[in-house]
């Protein structure tokens, strides 16, 4: 089991910017490089990431489902990055509005892959017992790998500029192709992989809407996640417009990194703790956590405007975040034990968690031009506290005690 288990590691930690996109960084590259001579101003670049998100969201769904009928988790995840690696090579060659919103949303179609492929791969190798401790480990090398990254942008932005973030994310995802091609084809059990108990009857059509509807902790759970990044998506750009009002659109690409690599350091011991005390402690208490400190950085945030208190602050998402990635494939794991999708279910819940993400952006906007950033934050705190309210009442404790 080493060789299997050495190369999750590799492929966490090399699909870890891969996986999340380009983020924050397209806007800046799209306005600084671009800018309004080619066509590109604030508007035409939010209508691409939208067309992009969109894509992605809607994906998040059949690629569940796709991956639960495969019967090659490893080819599907390959196809993804080879995706990924032409989008991101193509778009410092391209300006056309229409081309650069194709290659973004084939991105945000192949990043939707990921997450559910590892976790199913996971599953298939290590089975139901085993999976929330490799998931910790699996999200500790994917924050590890978020980490160097984004500290190797940040370097490199300044003397190349932001193009540079595009062929980093190209390396890696060429590198992890050779690491999937490193797990043993015969190592995952595509039983387990989607859900099902070593002889149980096999699904021959997930439905996600079935997955959903007909489990109450999962319909429960779906709508929690989509309040957790309600309040969460919007809080890191927030961070990033303000600091860059405080200091500089020029060294935006710069402290946008340097903002993710402070909060990726976190999320890497508290990813393995999570991981390792579930069975333990149970889901929902961490869980609890996690929306617990998620509130307090939207009231910590508006104390001062000091770049070095924001920067602080931003350190709590390693908290909030690691416990999100180590334990949201846990819990849709226990909730569909048995049933053989659990990667569809996956994408459903993703799917609610997406629309909460999208609605996070437009909704701290709002607050931002008729109140100001403070407003904001405060705003997504209390979404936070509203969700830590709601799986305090609603949620039940999901793990299954062992024997």
């Amino acid at each position: 089991m080493d060789r299997p288990h050495r190369a999750l590691d590799a492929l966490n930690f090399l699909l870890a910017d891969v996986r999340d996109g380009l983020g924050p960084y397209l806007a800046i590259y799209l306005l600084a490089v671009r800018g309004p001579e080619q066509g590109w101003n604030e508007a035409t670049i939010g209508m691409v990431i939208t067309i992009s998100a969109i894509a992605g969201l809607l994906s998040q769904t059949p690629v569940g489902a796709l991956i639960d009928r495969s019967g090659s988790k490893r080819a599907v995840v390959i196809a993804a990055a080879v995706a990924v690696t032409l989008s991101c090579v193509i778009l410092p060659f391209v300006s056309d509005v229409a081309v650069v919103a194709a290659t973004q949303s084939v991105a945000g179609i192949a990043g939707a892959v990921f997450p559910p492929a590892l976790a199913a791969i996971t599953l298939g190798i290590v089975g139901p017992r085993a999976f929330s401790r490799r998931i910790g480990r699996n999200e500790a090398f994917n924050h590890a790998g978020n980490a160097v990254s984004a500290a190797l942008t940040a370097g490199t932005a300044i003397l190349f500029g932001p193009m540079v973030v595009f062929w980093i994310m190209g390396l890696l995802a060429v590198a992890s192709i050779g690491a999937v091609l490193m797990i043993p084809s015969d190592a995952i059990d595509n039983d387990l992989a989607r859900g099902l108990d070593e002889g149980g009857p096999v699904h021959e059509e997930p439905s996600a809407w079935a997955a959903l509807l007909g489990c109450r902790p999962l319909l429960i759970f779906a709508g929690l996640m989509a309040c957790f990044h309600l309040a969460n998506a919007a809080m890191l750009p927030t961070v990033g417009q303000k600091l860059t009002l405080l200091v500089g659109k020029e060294h935006a690409t710069s402290l946008i990194a340097l903002c993710i690599v402070a909060a990726q350091c976190v999320m890497v011991p508290v990813a393995l703790l999570a991981g390792s005390r579930a069975e333990a402690w149970g889901r929902k208490p961490i869980f609890l956590a996690a929306f617990g400190v998620l509130a307090l950085r939207g009231m910590l945030y508006p104390a001062s405007d000091s770049a070095w208190w924001l920067l602080g602050v931003q350190l709590l998402d390693g908290v909030g975040a690691g416990i999100f990635g180590a334990l949201f494939p846990v819990v849709v794991a226990d909730l569909t034990r048995g049933t053989g999708r659990f990667n569809v279910s996956q994408g459903a819940v993703a799917t609610a968690q997406g629309v909460g993400a999208a609605l996070s952006a437009s909704l701290a906007g709002w607050v931002i031009v008729g109140a100001g950033y403070s407003a904001a934050f405060m705003v997504l705190g209390g979404i936070a506290a509203i969700g830590f309210l709601g799986y305090l009442l609603l949620m039940p404790e999901t793990r299954v005690p062992t024997r």
